[in-house]
């Protein structure tokens, strides 16, 4: 398939630059697949499409303060966004454009803290050592790594979390769980839906741009992710049983497929590169929590793989009519 038809008209103006509060008040797309239906709710009327049988699966992943600010020895400037540690104090890190940073380049952050350019990594990025091998001594001078479109400074790194995230590695936020807040996932609970965790460490691969005419050529950067044994428990459990497995976001729909494409095990730990894009067959996932996605990217092409691509860019018409707000501290889809 050709990149651009996966392309859309959007007004800047709709790229949301804070969040809502609170959380569960932006508001939800609801598509009906089977019935080509859509609908207008508010993100807390979730509760509305969810009850006993659906097993919503969350990734529990932390974003991390990745963005650094530091400076060569001649004054000149120079901004890092850590990717993926590498091993203790190496980091694979992007440099900003403009900043030369090449082999042997000290980078200078802190009274305490200074780095080594050691070489470069995949697509321009750099191998970046720093001084100690203790990560909070890194963090303490970092800044959250909102998105570039993001022009908004002034958003705490907490809102930029989910409510559940605890498990630390993310350079950027799985967006779809930003619409829950606790009462919310209590009341879910008391439902009868129930909740099962993984991992999927937001690194460049879910955003970096498909630069290629023909999709199938792109090739995604790898993330790691992880899936316990108790998860793994559940998907069985629920699979047996005809329940539903409702996927919040597009890193949890990945981890996901990407383990229906393995051997069976107890758990499963790894890196994935998959790709997805129409067509494609889902084996795990049922529906799918999201917001709405960058035009001519990987995640439009996996919710176009889930709803048929016609009907998501039908659907993201009438969201640019009807001013939903766009992209990461934008609205809410639940598409079944």
């Amino acid at each position: 398939m050709n990149i651009k038809d996966f392309d859309y008209l959007l007004p800047e103006e709709l790229i949301a630059q804070k969040p809502i509060e609170p959380r569960d008040s932006s508001r939800l797309m609801v598509l009906n697949r089977e019935k080509r239906v859509i609908e207008h709710k508010i993100f807390r009327d979730i509760i509305n499409y969810l009850g006993e049988g659906d097993l919503l699966i969350r990734n529990v992943t932390k974003v991390i303060p990745a963005r650094l600010y530091g400076r060569k020895i001649t004054g000149a400037k120079i901004e890092l966004l850590l990717l993926e540690k590498i091993d203790k104090g190496i980091w694979e890190a992007l440099v900003k454009p403009g900043s030369k940073v090449k082999k042997g380049t000290k980078i200078i952050f802190g009274e305490d803290l200074e780095a080594i350019c050691r070489g470069w990594g995949e697509e321009g990025s750099r191998i970046i050592e720093f001084n100690t091998d203790n990560e909070e001594d890194i963090f303490k001078y970092g800044k959250a790594p909102f998105p570039h479109y993001i022009k908004n400074e002034n958003i705490s790194f907490e809102r930029y979390q989910t409510v559940y995230s605890k498990e630390i590695g993310s350079v950027a936020a799985p967006t779809a769980g930003l619409h829950f807040t606790k009462g919310l996932l209590q009341k879910l609970k008391s439902k009868g839906v129930v909740f099962a965790d993984v991992v999927l460490h937001v690194g460049l691969g879910t955003f970096r741009p498909v630069k290629v005419e023909n999709i199938e050529n792109h090739k995604m950067h790898s993330e790691t992710y992880y899936v316990p044994k108790e998860t793994v428990k559940k998907i069985k459990e629920f699979k047996k049983n005809k329940g539903r497995i409702i996927a919040v976001g597009t890193t949890s729909v990945r981890t996901l497929e990407t383990i229906a494409r393995l051997p069976e095990q107890e758990h499963y730990h790894g890196k994935t590169d998959i790709f997805i894009y129409p067509p494609f067959e889902f084996r795990l996932t049922d529906a799918i929590i999201t917001n709405f996605h960058l035009p001519k990217s990987t995640l439009l092409m996996l919710v176009s793989a889930f709803a048929g691509r016609e009907f998501i860019l039908e659907a993201y018409k009438i969201a640019v009519q009807e001013k939903y707000r766009f992209f990461s501290f934008g609205d809410a889809c639940f598409i079944y």
